[in-house]
């Protein structure tokens, strides 16, 4: 008979640094609860090709949700979005398309004739170019995973949440393609 010392649970600020450490199974982990299950994750690189981050959308009932880490961008608010094209070309990012928007909405989450589907809440990066934020998506995986599938973007300023077509916010910095995650 082996004898086992009981496990502990970690403090918060273990958790978070076990996210911020391991990337995104760390974080698909603690995103992770019982009822969840897979939905879609992406790596997210910057223009030269660095990895800079990383995103991961699981089913809760039948909600996607979303967290995402990034790191070694500039401090401050910027614009997340998930794009309608599932490419992610450099510099520019621009083969990732406009914002989901299979509704023909007007862009913003305060936006009264809005939302895009890929509209999504600020990421706040903090002073040391780390950030993480979790967030409802308000799309499926069905839409995701079309003919041509989507990516995931990070933009260089804030979103004002209001603006059509992309809520003013910028440059196309970080860019993943959103793969289905096995289940």
């Amino acid at each position: 008979m082996s004898m086992r010392k009981p496990m502990r649970r970690r403090p918060a600020a273990l958790s978070l640094a076990l996210i911020a450490g391991l990337g995104g199974c760390a974080m698909y982990a603690t995103h992770n609860s019982p009822d969840a299950r897979p939905g879609a994750q992406a790596k997210l690189y910057d223009a030269a090709g660095r990895e800079a981050g990383f995103v991961v959308l699981t089913l809760k009932g039948d909600d996607l949700t979303g967290a995402i880490t990034v790191n070694g961008i500039s401090p401050g608010p910027h614009g997340i979005h998930i794009h309608a094209v599932g490419k992610c070309e450099a510099p520019g990012f621009t083969s990732a398309g406009g914002h989901l928007n299979p509704d023909i909405k007007q862009h913003g989450l305060e936006n009264p004739m809005g939302a895009h589907q890929g509209d999504l809440p600020e990421i706040i990066v903090a002073a040391d170019g780390t950030g993480h934020a979790t967030f409802p998506a308000r799309t499926t995986l069905d839409t995701l995973f079309d003919a041509d599938g989507a990516a995931f973007v990070v933009h260089a300023a804030a979103d004002d949440n209001k603006t059509d077509p992309t809520g003013n916010s910028g440059a196309r910095i970080l860019c993943g393609v959103l793969e289905r995650m096995a289940g």
